[in-house]
């Protein structure tokens, strides 16, 4: 364990092995790190926090304070972080709220980049990426293996479904599809994750099978409900993936962004 002299670490900090806190760190609260954790100078880590295994917390970063929710009124609410995360400069994550779900999750091996921001009562799945300054609102759910690019937004309340994008500087107000691209403000469908889908090890009948159904979903105009049950019986008898994306579409409650290309779904 190498804790920097001019760290300051509660004695309600739990330490796991190995862990290091760099210069001027400070660590307070009800505070759990996992095994080797590296917390880099100047962070800080506050609140009903835990920390998985092997993450890593760059400088200037804050992890675990008060949600920003003008209905806060300091009650006790936590944030729980997966193993083999990392956090860059001036990323940021805030605990939940006892109006939401009254906890913030963040699964393993994502990359935070600088200036990213996951708010309160949040879930972020697994091997996500949020690329430099992608933020998302409250009560946000994203899936695993989602892409965010830089300066992108997601509105509260709002889904990323797995292996899906939101393109750089995109505001994503509805829910975005899992395996897809979304782009602009407000960010509209632009097709498959092609490269998102090949880097997850997709099989081409697979992909081959989702392109057809993004097209019937998305892309004739259809109300929902038929293209739904059409692409069910067509594409859905052997694909897991297809019926995932059907799921995922009738069960929104924001509705689902459209397509660029076409009208999309009439909801």
């Amino acid at each position: 364990m190498a804790i920097h002299p001019t760290a300051i670490v509660d004695s309600t900090v739990q330490l796991g092995d190995d862990v290091e806190i760099g210069a001027y760190s400070i660590v307070r609260g009800r505070v759990i790190l996992g095994n080797r954790v590296r917390i880099g100078p100047h962070a800080v880590i506050t609140g009903d926090t835990v920390i998985g295994d092997e993450t890593r917390v760059f400088p200037f970063a804050s992890i675990g304070d008060d949600p920003q929710d003008l209905k806060y009124r300091g009650e006790p609410t936590t944030l729980v972080i997966g193993a083999r995360n990392t956090f860059r400069e001036s990323s940021t994550v805030n605990r939940g709220t006892a109006l939401g779900s009254g906890t913030t999750r963040i699964g393993d091996d994502n990359l935070f980049m600088a200036g990213s921001h996951v708010a309160h009562d949040s879930t972020v799945g697994s091997h996500c990426v949020f690329a430099n300054y992608a933020a998302i609102a409250g009560h946000v759910t994203i899936a695993d293996r989602a892409v965010l690019g830089g300066f992108a937004g997601v509105h509260q309340h709002s889904r990323v479904g797995r292996c899906a994008m939101v393109a750089g500087g995109a505001m994503s107000t509805q829910d975005v599809p899992p395996f897809c691209i979304a782009q602009g403000d407000r960010a509209r469908l632009l097709g498959l994750n092609v490269v998102g889908l090949r880097r997850a090890g997709f099989p081409l009948p697979v992909m081959s099978a989702l392109k057809d159904a993004y097209r019937d979903l998305f892309q004739k105009g259809m109300p929902l409900r038929i293209a739904a049950e059409h692409v069910r019986e067509e594409y859905g008898q052997d694909i897991p993936e297809v019926i995932e994306l059907v799921d995922f579409c009738e069960s929104s409650t924001r509705g689902i962004c459209r397509s660029a290309g076409a009208e999309g779904p009439v909801e």
